[in-house]
């Protein structure tokens, strides 16, 4: 591709962090690819969605307020924030709403982080972190995983002068794994005082371990700690883009000074509003968590395939040939992620789908493992 624009060279005007960093790479959409490769009824359980689809009171709620789209959405969040604050027991500013999860990522990044200071996190979590640490001309620490989970004594020992952040995602994405209740509070013991640990529970709604250590419940004025959630997941509604964080006042109020007006539109906060009180929605979709996994596991045991214990809405399993046995699922049309991107070459990303769609992926995967065997 070229880095010119008539006589300018781009690439020149642009930071050599910049320069380095290589795009998030996009799953094709699913109309794309059923054009490509000539298939039709498709499935996807790639992108750990909510398989039963938005909370129907939300998407009563988007459509009782179409008409007022020519209208800027509530750039404070008001209605939706007083009630996280409620729900969750902490003031309504201390409480902010991203375009997604992802976005507060980089306000956070962008607030907390110059050239030359560094950002600690776990190798094989979400890409993201990388990223948005790069694109700003900082450091990304990176620590591996033990045992498919965060090592958190492996990377409370890399944090040093220059660290400013710190990211955990519990339960870890791509992975499923989560840490416990005494490996976290060790940690935080330990962590210095001017480091912001972002705590990235984008999963936290699945788990049902008594040992989880659920970070809204470690919030106070004088810790340096933002949690993330997201209406993404278990309420349905990825499409729409609303997550949010919770932190100290002193927080969240450096987070609002960088943060754009209108930053999480209309639609979504009206969705989320309601999607909070969609309490047969949310058990619905943990009910059909819960059994599509333990019927997930089931089917990799039965055809001898490892896979990663998970507390989340997806499962990471070892096919041998991640590459090949996606494209061959791919042709069958059952589209997963591949995980080569993440450094795990043999394994295969499934999200938990709706029963029909769990079977659909299991006979596919065992017809695709009995073809490649000698």
């Amino acid at each position: 591709m070229s880095t010119r624009a008539g006589s300018i060279d781009v690439k020149s005007l642009t930071p050599e962090w910049i320069q380095r960093l290589a795009p998030y790479p996009p799953g094709m959409p699913l109309e794309e690819l059923e054009r490509e490769y000539g298939i039709t009824g498709s499935i996807k359980l790639a992108s750990n969605e909510n398989p039963y689809g938005p909370s129907p009171r939300a998407l009563a709620a988007i459509a009782a307020a179409l008409p007022s789209l020519h209208r800027y959405p509530d750039g404070s969040g008001f209605y939706l924030r007083q009630a996280l604050a409620k729900r969750i027991g902490v003031p309504a500013d201390a409480i902010i709403l991203g375009n997604g999860s992802n976005d507060i990522i980089e306000l956070a990044v962008r607030a907390f982080l110059r050239p030359g200071d560094e950002a600690v996190m776990a190798d094989q979590a979400f890409v993201i972190y990388q990223m948005v640490v790069q694109a700003v001309g900082a450091t990304a620490r990176c620590v591996p995983l033990r045992r498919f989970t965060h090592d958190l004594e492996a990377i409370k020992a890399v944090i040093g002068p220059a660290t400013r952040l710190v990211f955990l995602a519990n339960p870890n994405n791509p992975t499923g794994t989560i840490y416990t209740r005494e490996s976290w509070e060790d940690f935080l013991a330990d962590v210095p005082p001017h480091v912001l640990v972002v705590a990235d529970d984008a999963y936290a709604d699945y788990v049902e371990d008594p040992d989880y250590p659920d970070s809204l419940g470690y919030q106070r004025h004088d810790r340096l700690l933002l949690t993330l959630r997201t209406f993404s997941k278990i309420y349905g509604l990825a499409g729409v883009r609303i997550g949010y964080g919770i932190g100290p006042l002193a927080v969240i109020e450096v987070l609002n000074r960088i943060r754009q007006p209108f930053n999480v539109n209309a639609l979504a906060q009206v969705a989320a509003l309601a999607a909070l009180d969609d309490v047969e929605h949310v058990e619905r979709t943990r009910r059909n968590n819960l059994e599509g996994l333990a019927y997930l596991r089931g089917v990799c045991e039965r055809l001898g395939r490892p896979y990663v214990p998970s507390w989340a809405n997806f499962l990471l399993v070892d096919v041998g040939d991640g590459a090949r046995v996606y494209e061959e699922l791919l042709r069958r049309g059952v589209i997963v992620r591949p995980m080569d991107v993440y450094g795990f070459p043999r394994h295969l990303r499934v999200s938990v789908g709706t029963p029909a769609e769990n079977e659909r992926f299991a006979a596919s995967l065992a017809a695709v493992l009995a073809a490649a065997t000698p």
